[in-house]
């Protein structure tokens, strides 16, 4: 309702005008001025219409992008001032002087207004200044950002860390890996379909969520060009100096391999899991059987793998166990244990 008003203030106001020049000049009327004023309210109010969710960026690209080339224009012009200058007071000459230093500045405002509206577009992520009452870009929490992989948003457990409020960087989601997570949840294979899906319903929690700075980061440096995506990634986080979170043991390692910070999400919970040490006893429920043919196969809470020698004959049942071995890699934590059926007697 407040942008009706804002509208058509603005439509009374442009009358108001158009009335006060046509008492003030009769022939205001007839001529060209009039039919264009109302065509340029009209276009306006119905792009407005038409648009109505606007970027606050772009916006702020067109304001400072035109002010900015008008300026240099202006520069321009006290620079090239002198040699329109006629040296003889030829009235006539002046005048054709003026009207081709018009001619010559009208394009080069024009080209120059483009050139910054598009540099602001561009760059518009790394700007810090401030518009009066807006604000162009947020300032960045933390000392890097963190840039996430397609493999941490569909694994989902990205969004569970942040909701602890322990990441306070800004978190990035480049264009070029939501563009393949929506070719994954696009696909025609149902499993993929799936997972693509479930990626986009996190990337949903993690734009409202209040606990992090959130960005989808629009653009693609020229370098990125015919590079594949976990390539990008890793050009994009040695331009912002930003670190890749991701649970692709791969990319783990290429990243190491580049000398770029990396986040490997699997690494963070296991350092998270319970230890355990050889001779401790923990309560396993038995689910599997195992590869060898006395073993068991259990879980524990947290997912862990728990290999259970002379096991076999326990399946869905719980059991004691005594921890034999740990085997920890990149890709998780395993646990060996033995069953002893005297000793649980």
């Amino acid at each position: 309702m407040a942008i009706w008003i804002i509208r058509i203030f603005f439509i009374v106001l442009t009358i108001s005008i158009s009335v006060s020049l046509l008492f003030s000049d009769p022939e205001f009327l007839s001529g060209p001025l009039v039919p264009f004023m109302v065509l340029i309210i009209v276009a306006v109010i119905v792009i407005d219409w038409l648009l109505p969710n606007k970027r606050i960026d772009l916006i702020s690209s067109i304001y400072f992008g035109f002010l900015v080339g008008l300026l240099l224009t202006y520069v321009i012009s006290l620079v090239i001032d002198p040699i329109f200058q006629p040296t003889t007071a030829d009235a006539e000459l002046a005048d054709k002087f003026s009207r081709t230093k018009t001619r010559i500045l009208i394009p080069v405002a024009i080209i120059l207004c483009y050139l910054c509206i598009s540099l602001l577009w561009q760059t518009k992520d790394e700007f810090r200044f401030i518009i009066p009452y807006v604000e162009f870009s947020k300032e960045t929490k933390g000392s890097k950002p963190y840039i996430l992989d397609t493999s941490v948003v569909i694994d989902g457990r990205i969004a569970d860390v942040i909701e602890t409020g322990i990441i306070d960087n800004r978190v990035l989601m480049p264009r070029f890996v939501l563009n393949e997570l929506q070719n994954i949840a696009d696909s025609s294979d149902k499993m993929r379909r799936s997972r693509g899906r479930r990626g986009l319903d996190v990337l949903n929690r993690l734009r409202n969520s209040s606990k992090i700075d959130f960005l989808i980061y629009e653009r693609e440096l020229p370098e990125m060009q015919g590079e594949a995506v976990d390539q990008k990634l890793l050009i994009l986080a040695k331009h912002l100096n930003g670190k890749v979170v991701t649970g692709d043991f791969n990319l783990n390692k290429v990243a190491k391999l580049q000398n770029v910070p990396v986040i490997n999400l699997n690494e963070v919970a296991n350092s998270l899991k319970p230890v355990f040490l050889p001779g401790d006893r923990i309560n396993i429920l038995v689910v599997k059987p195992g590869e060898d043919p006395a073993q068991g196969i259990g879980y524990l809470d947290d997912g862990t793998m728990v290999v259970v020698e002379d096991g076999r004959d326990y399946i869905g049942q719980h059991i004691e166990i005594a921890v034999t071995s740990l085997l920890q890699t990149n890709a998780g934590r395993m646990v060996f244990g033995r069953h002893d059926a005297t000793k649980n007697k």
